[in-house]
């Protein structure tokens, strides 16, 4: 038995069988390109498979050492990979600059971190594996712009219309390029070490020769725009660093900005830390004690048991505990399912997130059906489940060896579910004004009343909702 089959064997053992097999697949018989930087959901799509049971065979694969997972950040303008690293820690920096948009961005893990798998070299081995040897365009495609862009398969004849030149130079090598500008706004752009020249063309087209020169170094320093005239540019290229470099002179203008423009689903780090099968396999490897990253919108959920000391008085501790245990199991199994993670528990309460409000609220109803249902099989009301949801933006921090989420719509949550009654849901407006969540709240038959209540520890009146 082969390598291959051996780490193949041990991921069915873990994983969705189907979804493994698909993987199984590409890795043996599918394009080099294929297995370099894999877009989860756009695998998933490509191949008919579920999304979130692909996510855990991709993770489960990186955990056997049959891919690689890579975090990297993502400019939000051109779709290109400012950073990557092997674990979040990598992504330890204030704010990101993008030479080729010219923007600075503070990095956040909803849209500026994608997570892409790459086959290990013990499964197969592929091009990107070593990309100095990759074709410069394929560089371009494969190892700077991210999984997100949506680049078409004809890729080198949509860009011959835009470039005027692309070389590749070697380390300490100098190039001379001749070219003919045209009167239109020019880039000179290394993908390699992101370094960048803007020029500007513009006024009357010259016949006397034009010079420019271009030293490409690991700085990233950034160059003012020069002003050149249509016609003949004599451009000299420095390469001084120790490796190779790919720069490429084209005309920023509606078809450059037509091909970055195409934009696809990616698996965002904020999807992967709210993804149970992450927290489950990757528990105390996430986040460094220093870091706090933002996440523009996270949705929180907390649950507590209604009267569970009385319970426990009630009915005795070991099948309290029985019963308790079995919530628990409820609960998680739910949150998994739609897309969501358990955080922790506290005593009887569990904190929970999701990537986005209706998949919460899903969750919160089967929760509450699934409550019903254990108290009709025990033929008691003693599992009396409370509920809170609340959406906004939060810090993911390194909280007790465990990655965890700090911030005052953590605080909202917690205390909305405070105020809920048994087997009442309790919502802010964030929530209730979404557009998914308006769906499933009508097609469930849901009603929600509104109040203004003051939250202990905010310091100012919310609008709740309870759906019932």
């Amino acid at each position: 038995m082969s390598e291959v089959d051996v780490l193949f064997a041990s991921l069915r053992q873990a994983a969705d069988p189907q979804t493994v097999e698909c993987i199984e697949n590409v890795v043996k018989h599918g394009a080099d390109r294929d297995l370099n930087r894999v877009n989860a959901l756009a695998f998933a799509a490509k191949h008919h498979l579920d999304e979130e049971k692909t996510i855990a065979a991709f993770l489960h694969a990186a955990r056997i050492g049959a891919f690689e997972m890579t975090w990297n950040v993502l400019c939000p303008g051109c779709g290109g990979v400012l950073d990557s690293g092997a674990t979040l820690k990598g992504v330890n920096q204030d704010s990101y600059h993008c030479a080729l948009c010219a923007a600075g961005y503070e990095p956040t893990l909803d849209e500026m971190v994608e997570v892409t798998f790459t086959v290990s070299p013990r499964a197969r081995r592929i091009a990107a594996h070593e990309p100095d040897r990759l074709p410069p365009l394929e560089y371009y495609r494969q190892i700077f712009f991210s999984s997100g862009v949506d680049l078409p398969e004809d890729l080198e004849a949509r860009f011959d219309r835009i470039l005027l030149e692309m070389i590749e130079l070697a380390p300490g090598e100098k190039a001379f390029v001749s070219l003919q500008l045209p009167a239109q706004f020019v880039i000179i752009f290394d993908a390699v070490t992101h370094s960048a020249q803007f020029i500007d063309v513009q006024g009357e087209p010259t016949e006397e020769r034009q010079n420019l020169s271009m030293v490409i170094s690991r700085g990233h320093a950034l160059n003012e725009t020069v002003t050149l005239r249509p016609g003949l540019l004599r451009l000299t290229l420095e390469n001084h660093t120790d490796g190779r470099v790919v720069p490429n002179v084209c005309i920023a203008g509606d078809d450059l900005h037509d091909l970055l423009g195409r934009r696809r689903e990616f698996l965002t780090a904020k999807r992967l830390l709210t993804n149970q099968s992450f927290r489950d396999i990757y528990r105390t490897d996430t986040l460094d004690v220093d870091q706090r990253l933002k996440i523009t919108s996270l949705t929180f959920l907390f649950t507590d048991l209604r009267g569970s000391t009385a319970l426990y008085e009630r009915v005795g501790d070991l099948a309290a505990f029985d019963l308790v245990r079995a919530h628990f199991r409820v609960l998680h199994e739910i949150v998994a399912t739609e897309a969501g993670a358990v955080v922790k528990t506290i005593g009887d309460a569990v904190m929970a997130t999701f990537p986005s409000p209706d998949r919460a609220v899903a969750a919160a109803l089967r929760m509450r059906e699934a409550m019903r249902r254990l108290n009709a099989e025990h033929g008691s009301e003693d599992l009396l489940l409370k509920i809170g949801i609340h959406e906004g933006p939060c810090l993911a921090v390194n909280l007790n060896d465990r990655q965890d989420y700090f911030g005052q719509t953590v605080n909202i949550a917690s205390r909305v579910q405070g105020l809920a009654d048994p087997n009442v849901i309790m919502t802010t407006e964030a929530i209730v004004e979404d557009a998914n969540v308006s769906e499933i709240l009508r097609d469930s038959g849901v009603t929600s009343a509104s109040r203004m209540a003051e939250l202990q520890g905010i310091g100012r009146e919310v609008r709740i909702f309870a759906l019932s």
